[in-house]
């Protein structure tokens, strides 16, 4: 991370974790309906409730003085919000940005693949659970397989050199998945992330019996594709572990927030599409940045709401506790 400028003293918790990471919740929008996210029918947000890409900048801008540095777009499906590009390049151009991200479905990324690289955007994680169009169609609700493995391949064109394919792993739904998709990021040579279901479905069917762990699922890749070595952590707050196939073909992360949480090294905070700010995926808090952007308060205000949030940053998730309580919001209200 850059050094700071002179007396702008970084976000750091209450457990002296350092907070340089903000994920960016774009829009609720979404062109398919995954059951992990999504419910069928959904009621989205206004559009005058979002937050604009003026608002967005400022508020990124006030964080970089005081140490962010990473950044990541989500949603909902980020690139449905029209002209993404544009507040990409607004985003690049702050001083202290290093790295901006974007999750997304991969839908739309044929015809905006190339603009988001030339805008700037350093990194992509494309959403793939199955190889399967059947299989596809019954995880999101839509027939778009294709149009997802045709942006995965737009994106490569585009000339990414960091794209990594995500995949939520749910016990007794994916576990014929894996093996395909190990294998087509190994011909494609992209890393490959499976990410635990997590308790942030709309639906509310997550049970722990529904977790397919990283751990069983490293076993069946390790006997079926190739063995896996760990490899070197350069990065503590990131949440994936990664592996190296021993043949050195490929790497290989999981994100395991349910089975082996990460909470100790967490350096990210959230603000959704409609303005809200959160200290953690599954808090069940928000603080409300959106209201200050738009009543004329200075950056020092807003800043103090952001440090009053992290503040009260708890020291994990809780997930694995009887007392943990679920988010009111799904993980498409929030931004992944």
């Amino acid at each position: 991370m850059k050094s700071l400028r002179k007396n702008t003293p970084p976000i750091v918790d209450s457990f002296g974790r350092l907070h340089n990471n903000l994920r960016i919740g774009v829009t609720d929008r979404c062109n398919i309906r995954c059951t992990y996210c999504m419910p069928e029918k959904v009621t989205f947000l206004p559009r005058n409730a979002l937050l604009t890409f003026e608002e967005i900048h400022r508020f990124v801008s006030i964080l970089a003085a005081h140490g962010v540095d990473r950044l990541r777009l989500t949603g909902g499906e980020p690139l449905v919000r029209k002209g993404l590009s544009v507040l990409i390049a607004k985003l690049k151009s702050i001083a202290g940005i290093e790295d901006i991200a974007l999750t997304t479905n991969g839908i739309l990324l044929r015809d905006q693949a190339l603009e988001l690289k030339k805008a700037g955007l350093d990194r992509l994680n494309i959403s793939l659970d199955t190889l399967d169009r059947e299989r596809f169609k019954e995880v999101s609700r839509r027939d778009e397989l294709p149009r997802v493995l045709d942006g995965i391949d737009a994106a490569v064109e585009a000339g990414f050199e960091k794209i990594r394919l995500n995949t939520v792993s749910v016990a007794g739904v994916t576990e014929d998945e894996i093996i395909p998709l190990a294998r087509f990021a190994r011909d494609k040579r992209l890393e490959l992330r499976f990410i635990e279901f997590m308790p942030l479905d709309a639906d509310e069917n997550w049970r722990s019996s529904s977790v397919l762990s990283g751990e069983e699922v490293r076993r069946i890749i390790s006997d079926a594709v190739a063995p896996l070595v760990v490899a070197d952590r350069i990065n503590r707050s990131q949440p994936a572990r990664d592996y190296n196939y021993v043949d050195g073909n490929g790497t290989i992360g999981f994100i395991d927030p349910v089975s082996q949480p990460f909470c100790s090294d967490c350096n990210r905070m959230r603000i959704t599409s409609e303005g809200k700010f959160r200290n953690c995926l599954f808090s069940t808090v928000e603080w409300d940045i959106r209201e200050l952007l738009r009543n004329g308060s200075s950056d020092e205000k807003i800043l103090e709401r952001v440090r009053e949030c992290v503040g009260q940053k708890k020291a994990a998730h809780g997930i694995d506790s009887e007392h943990f309580e679920r988010p009111g919001k799904a993980m498409y209200q929030i931004g992944g």
